[in-house]
């Protein structure tokens, strides 16, 4: 499969800015603040500065913008598009995302999932990112495949979604994730995915943890 993006449909889009979710206000996070997540009932959940993504090839800097504002850094989707090398088809590979957030925050890697299915040691691996990086206050990016039939809430249904969405906090009660998601397809913008859903989503791209 190609590692080109194939860009959301902008009819599927609200360009428009969105109200913020689980907004942190830029004079309350500087950018040497480290926010702690949010512990409730077994869920531990970042705060973090969501925007529908501006244009529809541009869910690689709305997610990187989201994962930033995690640490209290806020940059406009428009620079990160330029930093990470994003054009008409998308943000290439997975590992653009990780030097930009690199560059800002230290702290990522790039960890990629070439089986499809993952294995376990991959699905290990992966729980284990989640759970260290947002307890230490770090949002993940990861580049999904969502074909139909193994689509997040919203999702166009008679396609396959080549996207980039936010992990910005886990339930280790339930085995579930918070996704901050820039598409908001039919307006699904902040919800809960099963842990083992989003393992079938990344393959055989990657992430930044």
């Amino acid at each position: 499969m190609s590692t080109r993006r194939i860009a959301v449909p902008l009819t599927a889009l609200a360009i428009v800015a969105a109200p913020a979710l689980f907004a942190v206000p830029a004079a309350a996070a500087p950018p040497s603040a480290t926010p702690a997540p949010v512990h409730v009932a077994g869920e531990h959940v970042l705060q973090i500065d969501y925007q529908v993504q501006e244009t529809g090839y541009w869910c690689g800097p709305a997610a990187t913008r989201i994962a930033l504002s995690a640490r209290g850094v806020y940059r406009s989707q428009g620079s990160l598009a330029a930093e990470l090398g994003t054009d008409t088809g998308g943000t290439d590979h997975i590992g653009q995302v990780t030097n930009v957030l690199g560059s800002y925050v230290g702290w990522y890697e790039t960890k990629e999932m070439p089986n499809d299915p993952p294995t376990q040691a991959q699905r290990d691996l992966l729980w284990r990112d989640i759970v260290l990086d947002i307890d230490n206050g770090y949002a993940i990016v990861a580049n999904i495949v969502a074909p139909p039939g193994n689509q997040p809430p919203g999702y166009p249904p008679g396609q396959t979604i080549y996207h980039y969405f936010t992990v910005i906090g886990y339930n280790d009660a339930n085995m579930t994730v918070l996704i901050a998601d820039p598409a908001s397809f039919s307006g699904n913008q902040i919800y809960w995915l099963t842990f083992n859903q989003l393992a079938t989503l990344i393959p055989p791209k990657g992430y930044s943890a």
